[in-house]
């Protein structure tokens, strides 16, 4: 048998996390009908290769989806062959969808935040109309310990992207497989395969304080390396007793 290369070591070590993400959170289960949301980074891209993958396994039977969600009023150009080719070695249907937004609809919001609303909206409906349950997306753990820093940080709550949400107004739930996947081992896998990286110029796009709670964590790591694995088990490791407790009159 020939010896795995420290790549294909990393890929089967990201893939065992996956695997671990879907039992541990309940995210997959038999009979399943899940459509992958392909923006054509390289999140998406390998959460299609770890599902594509995992689709053969038995245990548990579901079956895949792949929808690319093209918004017409935004410069954004994917290479639509490249990423049907990518779904199809697998043997996943590709759906393409159009829609736009007039970001004069709504001046309280900006269009950055119409822009995403549309887009996810879609994402229901494409669902929906492919007969899907359940709509994974290519959230790592950098995306959900970083939003959770933002929401204690900018809307004073303790909230982040959970792996698995239940969206009862659309009758649909939410999982992120790749939820206990560092981003830099994406990287690294997505060098290896040679992932091609679309094209994007948006005129609404606005910088975001995400790369700041990067730095922030990556901060946090040279005080303690565990640090990442501390944040991530806090969330379910809350200790009422030791909060602040507003006094109710009686």
């Amino acid at each position: 048998m020939a010896k795995l290369s420290e790549l294909e070591l990393l890929f089967k070590k990201v893939e065992a996390k996956v695997v671990k993400g879907i039992f541990e959170y309940g995210l997959i289960e038999d009979g399943d009908r899940i459509m992958i949301g392909l923006s054509g980074g390289k999140d998406s891209l390998a959460l299609i290769d770890f599902l594509g993958r995992r689709m053969k396994i038995h245990r548990p039977k579901f079956e895949l989806v792949v929808a690319h969600i093209i918004m017409t009023n935004v410069p954004y150009h994917s290479d639509l062959e490249y990423l049907r080719a990518h779904t199809e070695q697998y043997g996943i249907p590709f759906v393409v969808h159009e829609t736009s937004f007039d970001p004069t609809t709504d001046h309280r919001k900006s269009p950055c935040f119409l822009c995403s609303w549309n887009r996810r909206k879609a994402m229901f409906e494409v669902a929906k109309a492919n007969n899907c349950n359940k709509i994974a997306l290519g959230h790592h753990q950098d995306d959900i310990i970083q939003t959770l820093l933002m929401n204690m940080t900018y809307q004073g709550a303790f909230s982040t992207m959970p792996p698995k949400l239940k969206m009862e107004k659309f009758d649909m739930t939410i999982i992120r497989p790749m939820c206990l996947v560092e981003e830099k081992d994406l990287i690294r896998i997505a060098e290896w395969r040679g992932y091609k990286k679309q094209i994007k110029a948006c005129p609404y796009e606005t910088s975001s304080s995400r790369p700041d709670m990067k730095e922030i964590v990556a901060k946090l790591e040279e005080l303690n390396p565990h640090v990442r694995r501390n944040i991530w088990g806090s969330m379910a490791n809350i200790q009422s007793d030791y909060l602040p407790q507003k006094h109710e009159e009686q």
